[in-house]
């Protein structure tokens, strides 16, 4: 080959790798575009933590605002956890006058913005309003967000002001979760609440992802009763889970099982017959409701049954499932605590079931925790391998 041809050939493949190059570099940017406008990439979780007591349900454990930091989300990241659930509280973003209040929301979108940083996904879940706390029951409180249509009202209109603030994220990246633990005098009137929320979300943003749970706690027995919009495929079906309650709560205090000081233990009974017809008999008739699932043993089997029904519910309705809450307290024997979260996780993996484990601190955490100082502690690596399904 002579110098002439080879130059001219050289010149030729050079254009050509030049032009790939910025063909290619385009095609990043408008990939890039396209992600940043939420129209290329799909809201997608895997695994997850509750971001709790932080902008919700703040137990003062720590400085409100320097409880989640940037590097909190960059260890989340760095674990290999995909996705965070932000639980805020209607008195912690908004004053009683209505109007933000404006270190709650600059933290909330600091937040955001590290979980893009990061490359992380967030759903917003409006935790507690005042007119509705999902354990008022148990705290004295008293909800009327029923029986108050100015009530719905501002709950409604709670959620077009956040969306003003939040629809500057994309839709690949942020979802909303409209209530936490809707507890309704019946699976209709939480429907009928939750899709006019959702219809006053739709008309702002009508691609944003909405995650949805059941009446009663999001209790994963009442899955089915949900009553969603047709062909809206841009929801996400939700249930916690923490059955048995004697387990998963074992000495908490903010429960009616509070009392119970006996042995738990997992798999098998939860406690012994003679513990339980003990109990049974000297507990208010609330309680003795609660333990009368204890009667047969637990195991992966049985938890697995009680979560088919909103499996089936989701497959049917084409939508995906997702466990917001799950958890058991430390106070449980260490052996038993990690293999009921193996089991867990077991089956959301085998089911292709999205979580976010409750919670990243506190005593359900992925830290060990300090009951006495009311502090995190060193990372559990135990527990965390295991909720990373490892």
């Amino acid at each position: 080959m002579n110098s002439i041809v080879f130059i001219r050939k050289a010149m030729h493949w050079r254009r050509i790798l030049k032009s790939t190059f910025w063909l290619t570099v385009c095609l990043a940017f408008l990939s890039s575009c396209h992600s940043k406008t939420g129209t290329a990439e799909k809201f997608v979780i895997n695994k997850g933590v509750n971001l709790s007591h932080w902008l919700s349900q703040d137990f003062g454990w720590e400085p409100k605002y320097t409880y989640i930091k940037e590097s909190d989300i960059k260890f989340l990241d760095s674990l290999g956890f995909d996705h965070v659930r932000i639980p805020i509280d209607e008195q912690e973003i908004w004053d009683e006058q209505g109007k933000f209040i404006e270190p709650a929301v600059k933290h909330l979108l600091a937040c955001l913005d590290w979980c893009l940083k990061y490359d992380l996904r967030a759903i917003v879940d409006l935790h507690i309003i005042r007119s509705h706390h999902f354990n008022a029951e148990n705290e004295g409180g008293h909800n009327t967000l029923w029986t108050d249509t100015t009530a719905q009202q501002h709950f409604v209109n709670l959620w077009i002001e956040l969306s003003k603030i939040l629809s500057k994220y994309p839709t690949s990246h942020v979802a909303y979760e409209l209530l936490n633990e809707a507890v309704a005098p019946t699976a209709d009137d939480w429907n009928q609440l939750f899709n006019k929320a959702l219809k006053a979300v739709r008309q702002l943003e009508p691609q944003r992802v909405i995650v949805v749970g059941a009446n009663m706690w999001q209790t994963v027995q009442n899955v089915p009763l949900l009553k969603l919009p047709e062909n809206d495929t841009n929801l996400i079906i939700s249930f916690h889970f923490y059955s048995p309650l004697m387990l998963t709560h074992y000495k908490a205090s903010w429960t009616p099982l509070k009392y119970f000081n006996g042995t738990v233990s997992y798999p098998g009974y939860i406690i012994s017959p003679t513990d339980l017809k003990n109990y049974s008999d000297t507990a208010s008739e609330a309680v003795r409701n609660m333990v009368q699932e204890l009667a047969e043993p637990y195991n992966k089997e049985r938890i697995h049954a009680m979560i088919k029904p909103a499996i089936e519910f989701a497959q049917n309705k084409k939508l995906p499932l997702y466990c917001g809450e799950f958890g058991c307290l430390p106070t449980v024997p260490r052996e038993a605590r990690l293999a009921y979260y193996r089991d867990l996780i077991s089956i959301f993996k085998e089911e292709g079931i999205a979580y976010a484990n409750w919670e990243y601190k506190g005593d359900f955490g992925i830290y060990f925790f300090d009951n006495v100082k009311l502090k995190s502690l060193e990372p559990d690596t135990a527990l965390i391998q295991i909720l990373l399904g490892h």
